[in-house]
């Protein structure tokens, strides 16, 4: 029966798109069904299989998602930690680990002595003279200067806790290729039952979060998050040169699915999209 099963999905996964539109077939082969007097085992074994699948889908993902973020933080927290701490801290004389980390603290720490001058001038700070003046600039350096070494550290700490997490997520990839495909004929199988306004929301949600004419804001946070968590220089050049190309590429890949495989698969959809986008 296991065996029945699996070899029933993977023929879901290997499916591909024919001249006829599926929604078409799907009512050929449920007209032929109801005429089918087997037709009460049959839905037995298929309700066994979707829930076989369903539930195998279900622990694949846990399996891809849980497995690489718990060894990320198991690793950064119990071995990477207490290394690179020692070596940043002890025997390391930098604090800034790229340029765009000095520009940040020189322009707190400026940000901070136009705050004191400010609080002078409207009579708040008491104390006018110069050593206390200093004493205030000091101690707001040392607090910059110990979190943009933490900052830098850990940026040394998530390139070697991601780089574990992603050699282990193609790992689970490479040892587990009939749940792949399992997960695969899933996903597959529940988009492409949607409803078409259900799969002409999702388009348009999905294209005007990404490739929208909003979306060059989204990018340029996701963008300099991603920097920061490296590690590595804020390049307001390389940040603009990305969102004038990348969303236009992956609008142009959106589109050639949509006319190569949705048009085929349901064009009703691909109708409802234009209809709803206009």
């Amino acid at each position: 029966m296991k065996y029945w099963n699996l070899k029933k999905i993977n023929q879901f996964a290997l499916e591909k798109t024919g001249i006829i539109p599926r929604s078409i077939i799907k009512l050929f082969n449920r007209f032929k069904k109801e005429l089918n007097p087997n037709l009460e085992l049959e839905a037995l074994e298929e309700f066994k299989v979707i829930k076989y699948q369903t539930l195998a889908s279900i622990k694949y993902i846990l399996v891809l998602v849980i497995m690489p973020i718990l060894i990320n933080q198991i690793s950064k927290t119990f071995i990477l930690n207490p290394i690179i701490n020692y070596f940043w801290n002890h025997n390391s004389t930098y604090i800034f680990f790229n340029e765009s980390q000095e520009e940040r603290a020189f322009a707190e720490l400026q940000r901070f002595e136009e705050k004191i001058h400010f609080e002078i001038l409207i009579g708040k700070l008491k104390d006018k003279s110069y050593s206390n003046i200093e004493k205030k600039m000091t101690q707001k350096a040392l607090e910059i200067a110990l979190y943009y070494s933490n900052e830098s550290s850990n940026a040394i700490k998530n390139i070697i806790a991601d780089f574990i997490s992603v050699i282990l997520f193609i790992s689970i990839l490479i040892i587990r290729k009939r749940q792949f495909s399992i997960l695969k004929s899933f996903i597959n199988e529940y988009i492409y039952g949607l409803s078409d306004t259900a799969k002409a929301f999702l388009i348009i949600l999905f294209t005007d979060i990404f490739v929208g004419f909003h979306s060059p804001h989204g990018w340029e946070i996701i963008i300099e998050a991603i920097l920061r968590h490296f590690g590595l220089p804020e390049s307001r050049d390389f940040i603009f040169l990305f969102i004038s190309t990348f969303p236009v590429i992956l609008d142009t890949i959106f589109k050639y699915w949509i006319f190569r495989y949705l048009n085929k698969i349901s064009p009703s959809a691909v109708a409802t999209y234009h209809n709803m986008n206009e």
